[in-house]
């Protein structure tokens, strides 16, 4: 298995957006958080996180097709291709989430978006965030419009988990590293 230092080096060798690398490890953050929840490898989940979009920067026209071959670089085994690979369901790909960190993938790459907008936002950034302050932006057809919401409520019914609890998973984990996610 290759190391995050190995991960972070070929994500930031095809995005050199530092928006698209906050998006990385806010994804990757909230994917060790939903890991400890269930029991999981934590560093597996993170790593699948932190590298989801690592087609998207220099080919944003083959996101999740260009993928397996940018992640074969540092030697990432086929399960953990395909995980990458199925967070773009229904969008980019064809693979649909069976396992459920793939599910959480699916789930949490669109919720992070939103959770990120809202603490934009506001002045205290996380810091004291709510379930209710994400609903609240939810609710607003403008806010964070490039945010698919049915993305985030199928991937909630799919896990089989309340959609409150999904979103107050998300903001513990993006709290607990704000300063590495830049808020």
């Amino acid at each position: 298995m290759f190391t995050r230092d190995e991960a972070l080096a070929l994500l930031k060798k095809y995005n050199s957006s530092q928006a698209l690398v906050y998006h990385a490890y806010c994804v990757e953050e909230t994917m060790r958080a939903f890991a400890k929840f269930k029991g999981e490898d934590e560093q597996y989940w993170s790593l699948v996180g932190l590298l989801h979009d690592v087609d998207y920067g220099s080919f944003p026209d083959q996101h999740c097709s260009k993928a397996p071959e940018l992640l074969k670089e540092i030697g990432a085994d086929e399960p953990f291709i395909r995980a990458v690979c199925c967070h773009g369901w229904g969008i980019c790909s064809d693979l649909e989430p069976t396992l459920f960190m793939e599910k959480v993938l699916y789930t949490i790459d669109e919720l992070t978006g939103l959770v990120y907008a809202t603490a934009l936002m506001r002045p205290e950034k996380m810091q004291g965030m709510t379930v209710k302050s994400v609903k609240k932006k939810w609710s607003s057809k403008g806010f964070a419009a490039g945010v698919n919401r049915d993305i985030i409520i199928q991937g909630s019914e799919m896990l089989g988990m309340e959609l409150p609890q999904i979103i107050q998973l998300t903001i513990d984990a993006m709290s607990e590293s704000h300063e590495k996610i830049g808020l």
